[in-house]
């Protein structure tokens, strides 16, 4: 009897316990609508900035951007809270221990109902048990 109370036990815990995926992917779509929402304390909690930590975007026109890190914890007033929402789809994943990329693409909608599309790289550690972004790779696709 105490056994099988163990047992029932562990596969209801077990049952409602979240996959390194279902995290990653839960920590990303927060990332991506406090940024549009200006939830700045939020979307700080989402990254832990690293001396490797990297940001880099490219830009329609085929210029680039390398992003300070740090403005992903402190954006300034004018980058974030716009409002809009944003749609995460197509991820790839490899989880290796504490380290994650991912890679996914994103339709973003500003207020103005103008959409921009994304693929999107994520690179991601497990600090304290908690999953985080230390870098990413933003770059414009063009929906046919």
């Amino acid at each position: 009897m105490k056994y099988a109370f163990l047992l029932l036990l562990f596969t209801l815990t077990s049952s409602y316990a979240q996959t390194d995926e279902e995290a990653i992917i839960s920590l990303l779509e927060k990332e991506s609508s406090t940024w549009r929402s200006g939830d700045i304390e939020v979307h700080a909690s989402c990254w832990s900035i690293q001396p490797y930590s990297r940001i880099f975007v490219s830009m329609a026109d085929g210029n680039s951007m390398d992003v300070p890190p740090e403005m992903m914890i402190t954006p300034p007033e004018h980058m974030v809270g716009k409002g809009g929402t944003s749609k995460n789809s197509n991820y790839k994943m490899n989880i290796s221990d504490n380290h994650a990329w991912v890679s996914h693409d994103e339709e973003s909608t500003n207020t103005d109902g103008v959409t921009n599309y994304t693929y999107e790289m994520r690179i991601l550690e497990k600090i304290n048990g908690s999953w985080k972004l230390v870098g990413q790779s933003i770059h414009p696709r063009k929906m046919e």
